[in-house]
């Protein structure tokens, strides 16, 4: 928890662990009824689209949260099964040009919904399908086979999610301990 009950949780990737993980932070942050949440997904690469998927649970209950559209326009709607338990919760999403993938699902899918504020920068862009088969003699070949885009269709390839407020985290600012992004989510949420 930060000062002014505020509820701070970086979610570094999205693994094995970590939907178990933020379950548990879940239930803590609920108990102590907080005035709003910070989800710092600053430097994440990504990972377990379940995952994500999941944990969007926690704010959108049976909505799509992401589609998968194929090479020849065919889509694939994917929907959380969550309880929404802190949809209610003013929340705010620190991301970064480092938050690819499937952080890049959790934000762009609360940031359609008007569940979350964006703070930060434009994002990786790191949107696309790949399909991995292993060829004769070691080889192995990567093929891109689709692209996700989030509820309202917004296409992340490339693109990235931009933030609703764009601040910028600069070396001089870390070097020196300062962090305006999270600076402005806690000043949102007071």
């Amino acid at each position: 928890m930060k000062p002014g009950n505020i509820a701070y949780v970086k979610i570094s990737q999205f693994g094995d662990d970590t939907v178990k993980k933020m379950n548990g932070a879940v239930r803590e942050i609920l108990v102590k009824n907080p005035k709003g949440i910070i989800i710092d997904l600053r430097n994440n690469p990504g990972g377990y689209l379940d995952s994500a998927i999941e944990i969007l649970g926690h704010w959108i209950n049976n909505q799509v949260v992401v589609i998968e559209r194929y090479y020849n326009g065919q889509t694939e709607k994917y929907y959380s099964s969550g309880r929404g338990s802190l949809r209610d919760i003013k929340t705010v999403i620190l991301i970064n040009h480092g938050s690819a993938s499937a952080s890049e699902i959790l934000a762009g899918a609360l940031q359609d919904y008007g569940l979350a504020t964006l703070i930060g920068k434009t994002t990786f862009g790191k949107g696309s399908v790949q399909e991995y088969d292993d060829l004769k003699g070691g080889a192995a070949i990567k093929i891109t086979i689709a692209e996700w885009l989030t509820p309202k269709e917004r296409s992340i390839n490339q693109n990235g999610i931009k933030p609703d407020i764009e601040i910028d985290l600069t070396d001089e600012d870390y070097n020196n301990d300062k962090d305006p992004q999270l600076d402005k989510a806690m000043e949102l949420l007071k």
